[in-house]
């Protein structure tokens, strides 16, 4: 179907995904008829007119004005497209109505599908594993990111990829890389590999004590992370009014152990011990 779509534009960072790997794309999916798929960045509409026909609902959200506007006329009637940045916009708000949507009319976890533009994919990534609601607002996601991404998000301890990303994705969620796919998968193609992983939400693995600190803990810590342990929580821990050798005593986390070598138990330990 064609339609007088605008050319890419660079600033949203819009690569738009050939038919054929929108096919395989929805395949992961693994779409349900009951399911409610939140779209971000439908593009034009390319992935969204596959899925749709095979869920109760779509809502897309769409960044580009002029995408947005010419979307609900190629899209079948089941999708709602919202104009609006995916980072600013309330997605409590964006969903406050699914649950009438249901045969059942109880509130099923929706699940999220999306191209995420490079360039802001990290901030979106975040943004989904807080308003996941430990999968009681998301129950999955499956995404397409520049591969790098994926190898930090899907990475484990003492690896070079492992950090800041990889900890905050494995403490709310469990995260298995699907697909690789080439820049030729793309029109204009990028200048990046791409792949797909999908998330499967879930509550915590374990208890951190405090989310903020946790956060303020993991992100200082990779900060430093070729620093040994005791030094690259030095920072955090004075802005907490805490000593980083007594904390990592208190944890049980031998002090000259690098950032990189710690498990996720180990980042709740030492967080834990801030408190």
């Amino acid at each position: 179907m064609s339609a007088p779509y605008p050319r890419a534009r660079k600033r949203f960072g819009q690569h738009f995904l050939e038919a054929a790997w929108v096919a395989r794309l929805v395949n992961l999916a693994d779409p349900m008829s009951e399911d409610t798929f939140l779209g971000i960045g439908p593009g034009r509409g390319a992935l969204t007119r596959v899925l749709a026909p095979r869920v109760n609902r779509v809502i897309a959200i769409e960044i580009d004005r002029d995408l947005a506007a010419a979307l609900p006329a190629t899209v079948p009637s089941n999708v709602t497209v919202i104009e609006g940045d995916v980072l600013t916009i309330s997605l409590e708000e964006v969903l406050a109505g699914v649950a009438s949507d249901t045969s059942d009319g109880e509130r099923h976890p929706t699940r999220v599908i999306g191209n995420l533009p490079y360039n802001i994919s990290s901030p979106i990534l975040f943004k989904l594993l807080h308003a996941a609601d430990e999968g009681r607002r998301f129950s999955d996601a499956t995404l397409m990111l520049q591969k790098e991404v994926v190898d930090r998000m899907t990475a484990g301890p003492g690896s070079g990829d492992y950090g800041t990303l990889a900890i905050q994705v494995a403490r709310v969620a469990d995260a298995e890389r699907l697909l690789t796919l080439p820049p030729g998968a793309f029109r204009p193609p990028p200048k990046v590999t791409s792949a797909v992983v999908r998330l499967r939400f879930r509550a915590p693995l374990v208890d951190v004590g405090s989310p903020e600190i946790f956060e303020k803990v993991v992100r200082g810590m990779f900060l430093q992370r070729r620093k040994t342990l005791a030094n690259a929580l030095k920072p955090v821990a004075d802005a907490l009014g805490q000593l980083s050798a007594v904390v990592l005593d208190q944890a049980g986390i031998d002090p000259t152990r690098r950032p990189e070598t710690l498990s996720i138990d180990e980042v709740a330990r030492i967080c834990r011990a801030m408190l």
